[in-house]
């Protein structure tokens, strides 16, 4: 008998790796120092695994946990603070008021703590993030044992944490130094927009990618107002911008993307970039809608986002999937464009392959990161279930995940958070509500 430190029974285990979309019967995992030594029949692994502890979920379906490609943590509590509103209203009138006057380390730790609880509550593993003080985010998941993607806010004017792009980028590298260790958090670039860095900023920035093979992630044709304003002003696109500029590489993570033709479209193909879909704040800020079935077509990788919980207003990534299904469909004219599996695979490996970490997670595979998630379909709203697949695209599922394991670390055992104090979180959220309605 081998032993590993813990063996995990379900009588359903999709692995969304390889050729097989429908879920395993009656099968366990075993794993052993984080990792997933064995996927095989529930009696195969009992006469050859013995484990120092055994989970048996009944009535569960296991899965890998899902990836929020596109968050602004802190955010949370900013949530409802300004709705309904345009774009650029939205920031400018309100958002980066607000953010000027309450945004510090404090602030960025008490919301990163709350955003990183309800995305564990709802089944999120790992997150890629872009707000201030990105040390104290990275800290904060370091703490609770989520996996996440640090992407330092590069601007040129000052910041909250910052004066400007030279100190942005010099901190960041600081930081991704003191991460290089901690194989769950990974630190990259994270320039704000096309709008708001400038040409040298950006060459910088590319360059430093490169060397340091670092990811960069950056709003990109958000809205065609941008597109537009950028073709009146500077005579291009901003993606053939960015092009030229170097920035577009397989490094890149291109989010929002609803302003898009066939020859911006063909840029993102040829580089290698992925594109990170955040339909549901589109919608809420009307910012147009990202193609994504054409994006499949044309064979362009595809990550799922919440963006931040301010312009959402929640972090439900099992939500905002069955969002990207439906809009595709109806985008397209089309009840086959992203299909059940399609949407899964978005919030799963497809975001684990945006982000650069495929090789460690996104799927359920021998040798990668015991990430994993257990969903307990015995509501109302499970039966009968004809495709398993399709209910958890398309049904309301978030509240049924009942554990939730990094690295096989429990982060989540029935309901309840085993790293983080959930009361205290809460009522750190409300005392942020006073102060700031004070």
């Amino acid at each position: 008998m081998i032993a590993v430190q813990q063996i995990i029974e379900a009588p359903w285990l999709l692995t969304m790796a390889g050729s097989q979309k429908a879920p395993l019967q009656d099968c366990s995992i075993a794993i052993d120092h984080g990792k997933i030594i064995a996927i095989a029949p529930k009696g195969e692994i009992a006469a050859k695994y013995t484990a120092t502890e055994t989970v048996n979920l009944e009535n569960h379906l296991l899965m890998p946990g899902l990836i929020n490609g596109h968050n602004h943590a802190a955010m949370t509590l900013l949530r409802g603070y300004a709705d309904d509103l345009p774009l650029m209203q939205w920031l400018e009138e309100h958002i980066w008021p607000a953010e000027k006057q309450w945004v510090d380390d404090e602030f960025v730790r008490d919301g990163s703590e709350l955003a990183i609880a309800e995305m564990i509550k709802s089944g999120t593993t790992c997150f890629s993030d872009m707000y201030f003080y990105p040390e104290v985010t990275a800290d904060c998941a370091r703490t609770s044992g989520i996996r996440a993607q640090i992407t330092f806010p590069i601007i040129d004017f000052p910041t909250p944490g910052t004066s400007g792009p030279d100190e942005a980028i010099n901190k960041g590298l600081a930081l991704f130094d003191a991460m290089r260790s901690i194989e769950r958090i990974r630190i990259g670039f994270g320039p704000h927009a096309p709008y708001t860095v400038s040409d040298d900023v950006f060459t910088r920035i590319a360059t430093l990618s490169a060397e340091l093979d670092a990811p960069v992630q950056v709003h990109l044709h958000e809205t065609q107002h941008e597109v537009d304003d950028a073709v009146t002003n500077r005579g291009e696109r901003p993606i053939a911008r960015l092009h030229q500029l170097g920035l577009l590489t397989p490094r890149t993570q291109c989010v929002h993307m609803t302003a898009l033709n066939d020859d911006d479209i063909q840029l993102v193909k040829s580089s290698g970039a992925s594109v990170i879909h955040c339909p549901e704040s589109n919608l809420k800020l009307a910012s147009g809608f990202c193609p994504t079935q054409h994006l499949l077509d044309e064979g362009i990788n595809l990550g799922l986002g919440t963006d931040g919980a301010a312009s959402n207003n929640d972090l439900d990534l099992f939500g905002e999937l069955k969002t990207a299904a439906l809009i595709a469909k109806a985008q397209a004219r089309d009840a086959s464009a992203m299909s059940a599996y399609d949407a899964l695979y978005m919030a799963t490996l497809g975001g684990a392959k945006a982000l650069g970490i495929d090789h460690i997670t996104g799927s359920l595979e021998v040798g990668k990161a015991a990430d994993i998630i257990a969903i307990k379909l015995d509501a109302f709203n499970c039966y009968p279930a004809f495709n398993w697949v399709s209910l958890l695209a398309y049904t309301q599922i978030s509240h049924l995940v009942s554990h939730v394991w990094v690295d096989g670390k429990a982060l989540m055992r029935e309901r309840r958070l085993t790293t983080l104090n959930e009361s205290e979180i809460k009522h750190k959220a409300v005392q942020w509500q006073k102060r700031m309605q004070g």
